[in-house]
């Protein structure tokens, strides 16, 4: 009687390894990935990079990790807080003064959006709510937290939302530069451990762990990162507190979401994104097509500056439009509360529009 020689295992392979050399993997994988995103200055570097190295240590290394429940919830309610920082009162009043326009425009993006959400749907590219969360022009890092809650795949909503970005990112700068107004989209060396006040910092965080404790405990969808969004606006927006996150806590925040996605990744989960990239790049092109076109209707019919109407426009990644705008010689208020409108709007309608255009598209 013979017995087959147990299963050959990849010398690669994480698997049967102890925790901590398996963390130290992700750990150097991620710097690897990281640093020369941030070389090159692209958006989201951090998230990016911590994202890929994990989708790295998952799928090819198989190392079978996962990030704690509640380090990902406290991060989440960081993350929420780092959205309600950028609502400030003056984007609300800008908002405020000019509803009709803002409103016409970022409706007409979302039907733009929501339109090739539901061809990719019912071309079978991507289930319906995947689809629909993954084209909706809003903050990406929240856009894939939120899918998580709403029946979306956050692995392929990630995929699409930081493909979007990235485009983004380069056909602004790219029409900045054809503009001629500035020298394209320079940005600020980053303080990574600057002085800090303690009591703000300490307001900041019992804000973050408290709404994202009690968000994640009552049960409210995405509860972890809106609770402390809308609780931070409030408060912000009242002078009765000044939020406070530094960079180096930042920094960590991003990673371990990204670390949180990319280690759900499968090698199946990879091999049905390299698939549908061709097609869901061509939506991703068609949708900043659209967009450059509502761009012109805003110059020809209220008279707003052309740079300034497309980079209000451009269908998500608002830190890097931030960025071009504040380089170039544009409307910098009007642009990301065009920008920031959007993305409130999707939060309040995005659950019930993925659930509507998933049913609708047979998904």
């Amino acid at each position: 009687m013979t017995t087959e020689p147990p299963a050959s295992r990849s010398p690669l392979s994480l698997q049967g390894k102890p925790e901590a050399l398996k963390w130290s993997v992700l750990l150097a994988a991620s710097l690897a990935f990281i640093v020369p995103l941030e070389l090159i200055h692209l958006p989201a570097a951090l998230l990016l990079g911590a994202m890929g190295a994990a989708i790295v240590v998952a799928a090819a290394l198989e190392g079978k990790l996962a990030v704690p429940r509640w380090p990902y919830v406290l991060a989440q309610g960081l993350i929420g807080c780092l959205v309600a920082r950028s609502i400030g009162p003056s984007i609300l009043s800008t908002m405020l003064q000019q509803w009709p326009l803002f409103l016409a425009g970022v409706c007409t993006v979302l039907v733009f959006s929501s339109t090739l959400g539901v061809l990719l749907a019912r071309w079978k590219v991507l289930p319906g709510t995947t689809a629909i969360w993954g084209s909706t022009p809003g903050a990406a890092t929240v856009m894939m937290l939120m899918s998580e809650s709403f029946g979306g795949d956050p692995r392929l909503v990630a995929f699409m939302q930081f493909l979007r970005v990235m485009l983004v990112a380069l056909a602004a700068s790219c029409v900045a530069r054809l503009w001629s107004v500035s020298g394209g989209a320079a940005r600020a060396a980053v303080d990574w451990l600057p002085a800090i006040d303690a009591a703000p910092l300490l307001q900041t965080l019992a804000l973050a762990v408290g709404g994202a404790v009690i968000g994640e405990r009552s049960k409210i969808p995405a509860g972890a990162l809106l609770l402390p969004l809308f609780a931070g606006v409030a408060l912000s927006s009242t002078q009765m507190m000044i939020i406070t996150l530094p960079p180096w806590l930042m920094a960590g925040c991003y990673a371990l979401v990204g670390w949180a996605i990319g280690l759900r990744f499968t090698r199946e989960i990879v091999r049905y994104a390299a698939h549908a990239f061709p097609r869901i790049a061509a939506s991703t092109l068609v949708l900043i097509a659209l967009c450059g076109l509502l761009a012109w209707v805003l110059h020809a019919a209220a008279g707003i500056e052309p740079l300034t109407a497309y980079l209000a426009t451009s269908p998500g990644g608002a830190d890097s439009v931030a960025i071009i705008a504040a380089s170039s010689k544009v409307d910098l208020p009007f642009v990301m509360a065009m920008q920031t409108a959007r993305f409130l709007l999707v939060m309040l309608i995005g659950p019930p529009l993925a659930k509507a255009v998933a049913r609708w598209s047979g998904s």
